[in-house]
């Protein structure tokens, strides 16, 4: 009997499909049964050669063998994954393999990872897709029944490969030309330079930025308070002078209602998570990196199978998924989601285009629960944090919009005009689901201090008003301020900026935003994201055109017209390779000189050149930038005053996510450290502090202390 063989991404997937599709025979790389054969890959187990795999001559970096631009890409097997590759290609060689499904992440680097493996093994046959957003038995089976022709994804995969072509062409020639002509390993990208290249712009609009004081006016009313614009509609004032004018023009003048505005104002509900949306979030209130949230998804979608598929793009969901819902609802209906959602499954959803929009459904939906009951106790902190993300998100998709009287009022007073805003909450909707928990979010990549307004009309709550109704002025409210700069970008306010500017997919941007952090051109301090001394000069080293998002963007549209069968794969490829080609010429002709960021005043006792210092997760280190040398050792080390409790020796400083802190290396020993870098206080040390400098006070007048004198006093007579 002709088996089939099924081709999961990973060892975890296969071993779902395996235990659901009836295969239990484990072998060494795969399990099998009396129909299927379930084998897997490890990520990439083919990818595109190297240069010294056409030529040797390439092994070595020299400037004047760029650019390096193969006719025709090959493509090899990855040494690391040789193993598991050679056991794929004999399962698709055996006599009893009849058909195959690939059952690789439904996106395009799982097409792409899966038609490379199947190029390299030579099988000439049709395949089937296995294409399911959710990793549940149920949605195994129906996937299983509803299998697709594999050429029906020759598009994504002619897409995925023009992708994977285009980065090795531009990163490779640029990286070597950079490393090359600069003596420094410097590394640059199609997607990673501009994005490297926003943060830098905004670091150098933070350092240009000249801050200003200001001020602002209101009047008080008596029952409210109005704000002060001006004729633009600013309500800062620059000079000192001017504000003592309007004081002085306001004092004991009436200021009249000129004009009154009601509405109503309805705040749907938001839309369901992306991946991109829902990293945001989790780095606005948890702190979480983009990687960090990937990884901790990845979770929630394989291991747990409580989420849909999270590398997706889209936040609406499809049709057929509409008779679903309230089974999912019903699953996340335990905990505090109960009192939420129970009341909902008692009538009919009201599922509208905000939340079922087939049209805006690329290849996969919103991310939201599975069928799958929640276990939360089940959960670590940071799984639990993400899905209640999702659950509440989900929850509100099927609740009422927010809605909101708004009372405008301009009012008039010496030739002034003056601002109040009111609002009145009539009925929360969406917003009960999230309680206190809910803040509108910011436009954190678009906000600057320096030209922005101050929240002049503060919602306040005010009285019964009519038009044209007078209000004598009681006092003049003045307060101070100073312009901010814009703020740094924060990971949530970057991966805005680069869905804005289309750099990069879901699926791609955390790993790109981690590469800028591991090459060392850009650093976290706290939330933040500050471009490092290293990054600052290799903005100034690339191409102007790499260094903004305008043309990757343009790359990336043209890659989703090849993916709806709009381009062609050859036009855009030879465009890429032109573009390569005038990149390392730029980098040939610069003139511009590179200072490595990061010496130190130690030199190597084999060459005697500065070292430089880097960075690992052990702590620092140093090394010889010599590609001939190679020496290194750890950084100087710092010691402190405190010694360790057990072998008496002084502790070493070291930084850690909390601060510094100070360990024994021989013991293990770890002590927080204060942040002026003392240790703590111990309970003893404490104690005789206290009784050093407590003093008797006498007793004041207020209630407390006048009884507790009576007390004392009563004692004393007794």
């Amino acid at each position: 009997m002709s088996k089939t063989l099924v081709l999961a991404e990973k060892p975890s997937v296969a071993k779902e499909i395996a235990r659901v599709m009836g295969s239990h025979q484990q072998h060494k790389g795969y399990l099998e049964g009396p129909a299927y054969i379930v084998t897997w890959a490890l990520g990439h187990l083919v990818g595109l050669a190297e240069p010294e795999d056409y030529d040797k001559q390439y092994q070595k970096w020299n400037l004047d063998d760029l650019p390096i631009l193969p006719d025709r890409m090959r493509l090899k097997v990855l040494r690391e994954s040789a193993h598991q590759y050679k056991t794929v290609q004999h399962l698709m060689k055996r006599s009893d393999v009849g058909a195959l499904i690939v059952a690789t992440d439904a996106a395009r680097e799982g097409e792409l990872l899966a038609r490379w493996i199947i190029h390299m093994a030579g099988w000439k046959k049709s395949f089937q897709r296995l294409w399911i957003s959710s990793q549940t038995d149920r949605a195994i089976r129906e996937g299983f029944s509803k299998l697709r022709p594999g050429k029906e994804f020759d598009r994504l995969y002619e897409s995925a490969r023009c992708r994977a072509e285009a980065d090795w062409m531009i990163g490779l020639n640029v990286t070597r030309a950079l490393t090359c002509k600069f003596d420094a390993q410097l590394s640059a990208g199609r997607v990673q330079t501009p994005t490297l290249g926003m943060i830098m712009q905004r670091e150098q609009e933070i350092r240009s930025f000249r801050s200003q004081d200001y001020h602002t006016l209101q009047i008080d009313l008596g029952a409210f308070q109005a704000q002060w614009r001006g004729k633009q509609g600013d309500g800062r004032l620059f000079e000192a002078p001017q504000v003592q004018q309007l004081q002085q023009k306001l004092e004991g003048k009436q200021a009249s209602i000129r004009e009154l505005k009601r509405s109503e104002r309805q705040e749907p509900h938001p839309l369901a998570y992306d991946l991109t949306e829902l990293q945001r979030d989790a780095n606005r209130r948890y702190g979480f990196s983009a990687k960090h949230t990937s990884n901790v998804l990845q979770k929630l979608y394989e291991q747990h199978k409580l989420v849909t598929y999270p590398r997706t793009d889209s936040r609406y969901l499809s049709s057929d998924m509409t008779d679903t819902l309230k089974e999912r609802l019903t699953s996340v209906a335990v905990g505090p989601y109960a009192p939420l959602a129970r009341p909902l499954l008692r009538g009919a959803l009201n599922v509208t285009r905000r939340i079922v929009d087939d049209s805006k459904v690329s290849d996969h939906h919103a991310i939201i629960p599975t069928e799958e009951t929640v276990l939360l106790n089940r959960l670590t902190a940071d799984e639990r944090k993400l899905y209640d993300l999702i659950a509440r998100r989900f929850i509100s998709l099927f609740y009422p919009a927010a809605r909101y009287d708004i009372v405008q009022v301009t009012i008039e007073a010496a030739g002034e005009i003056f601002h109040a805003k009111g609002v009145t909450v009539k009925e929360q909707g969406w917003k009960i689901v999230y309680g206190e928990q809910w803040q509108d979010d910011e436009d954190e990549e678009q906000e600057s201090s320096s030209d922005h307004t101050e929240r002049v009309d503060a919602v306040q709550s005010l009285p019964e008003l009519k038009q044209g109704e007078s209000h004598m002025i009681q006092r003049t409210l003045v307060r101070n301020g100073r312009t901010l700069p814009p703020k740094r970008y924060t990971e949530a306010a970057l991966l805005s900026r680069m869905e804005k500017h289309g750099l990069g997919t879901p699926a791609t941007r955390a790993d790109i935003i981690e590469k800028l952090v591991s090459s060392d051109t850009i650093e976290r301090k706290g939330n933040s994201l500050h471009p490092t001394g290293k990054g600052t000069q290799l903005i100034e080293l690339v191409s102007p055109q790499l260094r903004t998002p305008e043309l990757t963007a343009r790359w990336e549209a043209e890659l989703e017209r090849i993916a709806r069968g709009q381009g062609k794969p050859e036009p855009f490829l030879q465009g890429i390779r032109e573009m390569a080609a005038s990149l390392v010429s730029g980098v040939k002709a610069s003139e511009v000189e590179y200072k490595p960021h990061n010496l130190s005043h130690s030199h190597c006792p084999d060459c005697g050149a500065r070292m430089l210092e880097k960075k690992s997760k052990r702590g620092k280190f140093l090394i010889c930038p010599s590609e001939d040398c190679g020496y290194r050792r750890s950084a100087e080390k710092q010691l402190a005053n405190r010694r360790c409790p057990q072998c008496h020796k002084k502790m070493e400083i070291k930084d850690g996510k909390a601060g510094k802190y100070v360990q024994c290396l021989s013991c293990g020993i770890t002590e927080v450290l204060n942040k002026d870098g003392a240790r703590p206080v111990k309970k003893r040390e404490q104690q005789k502090l206290v009784k050093q400098f407590e003093q008797k006070e006498e007793f004041g007048s207020n209630l407390g202390d006048l009884l507790k004198a009576a007390l004392q006093n009563k004692s004393d007579e007794a």
